[in-house]
C-alpha cells in the first residue's frame, strides 16, 4: 500500500488552513480544534509524506519548498471539491459545518440579528459564530469565512455580494435638544451646536460626511462626548445630549416614535450598500448562501441564483 493511501483527508485540510492563516492558533480557531490537535495533525502528515512542509518558530509559520508546492496543488483540489459540493442539492446538504463571520456593530443589528431565526430553522446543524467588532481586519488571515462591510471598504481581491440597497446617513437630535438649542438650517450652523463625536474602529475621530449640493463633503463638528458604539450614541441622542450622525435605518423605530428627529435632511449622505464578502479562492459553504439569501430577502433584493458569485 502506498504511503499516500494512509494520509488522512482532514490532515491535508489542516495543512492548507495553516498555510492560509499563517498561524497554528488561527487555523485551530477556524477548524474548531485545539492548537495541539492541529500540530499533531501536521506532524502526522509530515511523517507519512516523509517531507518537511512547514518551518515553525515561536513567532511565525512559513512553508518549505515542498510545502508551497503541495499547498498550491491542494488549493486547486479543494476548490474543485467545494464547487462540487455547492451544486449538490440533496436534502440537508447545506446544513453541516461551521461558518465564522466578522461584522461591524450596525450590520449585526440591522442584518444578522433579524436573519438568525430563519437561519436557525433552515440550517439547524450549522455552527454559526458571529464576531462583532468595528476595527478593519483581514478576514482570511484571522480565520473568518466572510465579513460584512460597506462596498467601498471591501478589498479588491474579495468576492462581494450586496445585502441591502444604498444606506442613508442622517443627522438627528431629540425634540428636547432642539427646543433648547434651536434647529440647524445649514451645515455651517453645526458650529454652534453640541455634536456627538464618532470614534472609528482604528481609534480615529470620524469627520461627518454630508451631501453638499450633490457633492460629498467632510466636516468637523464640535462636541466633547466621543462614542464608538451606535446604541450608546442613540441613547445619548435621545437624552438630548447633542446632535448625532447615524444610519437612518438604525433609528427607524426612534424616528417613528418621535424620540428623535432628522435635521438637515437635504444634507443626508447616501452610502454604498452593505456587502457580504469572502475570499475569491474559497468556496462558499451552502449555509452561507442561505444566510445571504435570507438577508437579501428581508431587504427586498432577489435571491442569489448561483452558489458561487
Amino acid at each position: 500500500m502506498a504511503k499516500n493511501d494512509r494520509i488522512d483527508f482532514a490532515d491535508l485540510k489542516s495543512f492548507l488552513t495553516i498555510v492560509r492563516c499563517g498561524s497554528f492558533r488561527l487555523a485551530a480557531i477556524e477548524m474548531g480544534q485545539t492548537p495541539s490537535a492541529i500540530s499533531h495533525a501536521m506532524r502526522r502528515l509530515e511523517a507519512r509524506l516523509g517531507a518537511k512542509l512547514l518551518n515553525r518558530t515561536s513567532r511565525a509559520v512559513s512553508t518549505t519548498a515542498a510545502g508551497r508546492d503541495l499547498a498550491a496543488r491542494l488549493e486547486d483540489g479543494f476548490n474543485l471539491i467545494g464547487s462540487a459540493l455547492e451544486t449538490f442539492d440533496a436534502p440537508g446538504a447545506g446544513r453541516l459545518g461551521e461558518i465564522r463571520l466578522n461584522v461591524f456593530a450596525d450590520a449585526a443589528d440591522l442584518l444578522i440579528a433579524p436573519a438568525l431565526p430563519e437561519f436557525a430553522r433552515l440550517c439547524p446543524e450549522v455552527r454559526l459564530t458571529v464576531v462583532v467588532e468595528n476595527r478593519p481586519i483581514d478576514i482570511v488571515a484571522e480565520g473568518y469565512d466572510a465579513g460584512i462591510r460597506y462596498g467601498h471598504y471591501v478589498p479588491e481581491n474579495m468576492v462581494a455580494v450586496p445585502l441591502t440597497g444604498p444606506q442613508r446617513w442622517v443627522m438627528a437630535a431629540s425634540p428636547g435638544y432642539l427646543e433648547r438649542h434651536g434647529t440647524p438650517r445649514e451645515p455651517n450652523d453645526l458650529a454652534n451646536h453640541t455634536c456627538l463625536q464618532l470614534l472609528l474602529g482604528d481609534n480615529s475621530s470620524y469627520r461627518w460626511e454630508i451631501n453638499d449640493a450633490g457633492e460629498k463633503r467632510r466636516i468637523r463638528v464640535p462636541g466633547l462626548l466621543t462614542i464608538n458604539d451606535t446604541a450608546t450614541t442613540i441613547a445619548a441622542c435621545k437624552a438630548g445630549l447633542g446632535i448625532a450622525y447615524l444610519l437612518e435605518a438604525r433609528i427607524a423605530s426612534e424616528l417613528k416614535r418621535g424620540e428623535v428627529r432628522v435635521v438637515l435632511a437635504s444634507n443626508a449622505f447616501v452610502e454604498d450598500p452593505l456587502h457580504m464578502y469572502y475570499g475569491s479562492r474559497r468556496y462558499n459553504h451552502p449555509a452561507l448562501v442561505t444566510l445571504i439569501n435570507i438577508i437579501r430577502g428581508q431587504h427586498a433584493l432577489p435571491k442569489l441564483t448561483r452558489k458561487r458569485t
